[in-house]
């Protein structure tokens, strides 16, 4: 090795999707031999464990979640409470600082990458280390939602300011409805451990050394640049950080149900662990499968008011799809599931995640975002890269019918339809690219050498 082996701290937001990201790229960073010190609750270190590839470079450092008021005992993660109680885990990580500061401090890492703690870049600094800012999510978000433009340290956001992108920002296919920009602006001032939410993204990203993106020029390349520009920071690309290939096999009933169809026939649904619709959506969306005549398989939380999914589906619907349509709220092994044969569109709610997963399978892609940067990453799928069509929803009321699910199935399913044409080919351009050798492996070697520019 050319450049003698770097020593990077994690602390990512105590999210599993954060955290599962956050291990990816300390997986990648870790094949060069470079170490890691990855920092996380300790009870939540056994979920995991399992995908820490290197064992010897990446060392799990126990964090102790302290206790708040209103949060159960035990709490470590968002997994472990429902959605409105996730601004109280912030309010616990905040309270992790001086227990961070005496990691760092005997840890002495050259970086630390991070991403909700706003804290972290002044304590680093005092320290001597440097700090990242980690996004996962597309520039285009950042770029969109957090622009300095937007001036967020001296006015609160207006819908109509959402409705518009910011001065200077790309040309793009890339447009709020006013449902979307008001549920943006209630973000904007929700508070997320005691501040208001943009607050804490907005001074996470003016004091870093550096902003990371998991992208590529290739891609984001206009947005990332307009980052760049507005910021003054050195943005840094970490290029697609494609999940690795599962080492497990597909559970025995999974594999003897999806093996029971037509290659490239089944719909497959999955919004993530975190997302849970109100009843009326969720009967929407079944019934939309249901409409299509294409079997199914929907990995979905029971709604709103729902103690299970039997308890939600709507009346005579089980009876109508049996031996066809098949609704689950457990958890699913999502990436074997979408490169299983019989796989031919996926549904998805546009989370990070979920969408590197599914651009390396053939699934054609059907868009329904719920929230925040989901909306954006959907435009940008469906708009700029064309390789999957949103669902139409309703523009003052957010709302979308099981018709609307329908036509976008239909739309990439039906092989002579225009828009299916051009979706698959789109798709299949761009997953050959993603898949090419070496493609990804340069990115995260640019990284490692902008890295160790930043020390010099």
């Amino acid at each position: 090795m050319e450049e003698k082996s770097l020593h990077i701290a994690m602390y990512p937001w105590f999210a599993m999707s954060h955290l599962n990201a956050f291990l990816q790229l300390s997986n990648k960073l870790a094949e060069r031999g470079h170490r890691v010190s990855f920092l996380l609750p300790e009870k939540t270190q056994a979920k995991i464990e399992p995908f820490n590839l290197h064992k010897h470079l990446i060392n799990f450092v126990p964090v102790t979640v302290p206790c708040v008021d209103g949060l159960p005992p035990g709490t470590e993660t968002t997994a472990d409470v429902p959605y409105p109680l996730h601004p109280l885990v912030m309010t616990a990580m905040d309270l992790t600082e001086p227990a961070i500061e005496a990691i760092l401090s005997d840890l002495k890492p050259h970086f630390v990458l991070y991403d909700f703690t706003h804290w972290l870049p002044q304590l680093a600094h005092k320290l001597g280390i440097k700090a990242i800012r980690y996004c996962f999510v597309s520039s285009a978000t950042v770029g969109y939602l957090l622009s300095p433009e937007r001036k967020l340290g001296e006015k609160i956001l207006t819908e109509a300011d959402l409705m518009k992108p910011p001065p200077g920002f790309p040309s793009s296919m890339i447009k709020l409805s006013p449902h979307e920009a008001r549920g943006l602006v209630a973000m904007t001032v929700t508070e997320f451990g005691g501040i208001p939410f943009f607050e804490r993204l907005f001074v996470s990203l003016t004091e870093c050394d550096a902003i990371g993106f998991k992208t590529y020029k290739e891609f984001e390349g206009p947005y990332c640049d307009y980052i760049k520009s507005q910021s003054g920071k050195p943005v840094i690309l970490v290029g697609p950080v494609l999940p690795e290939p599962p080492r497990s096999v597909l559970e025995e009933k999974w594999d003897k149900l999806l093996g029971g169809f037509e290659a490239k026939n089944l719909i497959y649904c999955a919004f993530g662990s975190e997302c849970i619709m109100n009843k009326d959506q969720f009967q929407e969306l079944v019934l939309g499968f249901e409409l299509t005549g294409f079997p199914f398989l929907a990995a979905l939380k029971p709604p709103m008011g729902c103690d299970t999914i039997e308890s939600a589906l709507p009346e005579g619907f089980e009876e109508r799809v049996k031996g066809r349509g098949f609704v689950d709220g457990g958890w699913v092994q999502q990436q074997l599931i979408l490169n299983h044969p019989s796989v031919g569109c996926f549904v998805t709610h546009c989370g990070a995640s979920s969408l590197s997963e599914a651009m390396m399978t053939e699934c054609q892609l059907v868009l329904l975002p719920n929230v925040g940067d989901q909306i954006i990453q959907a435009r940008l799928m469906g708009g700029d890269l064309k390789v999957g069509v949103e669902v139409e929803k309703g523009a003052e009321d957010g709302l979308f019918t099981k018709e609307g699910v329908c036509r976008a199935v239909m739309d990439v399913m039906d092989e002579n339809s225009e828009i299916g044409k051009q979706v698959r080919e789109s798709h299949a351009t761009h997953r050959e690219f993603l898949l090419k050798q070496g493609f990804e492996s340069s990115y995260i070697d640019g990284f490692v050498q902008k890295l160790h520019g930043l020390l010099r």
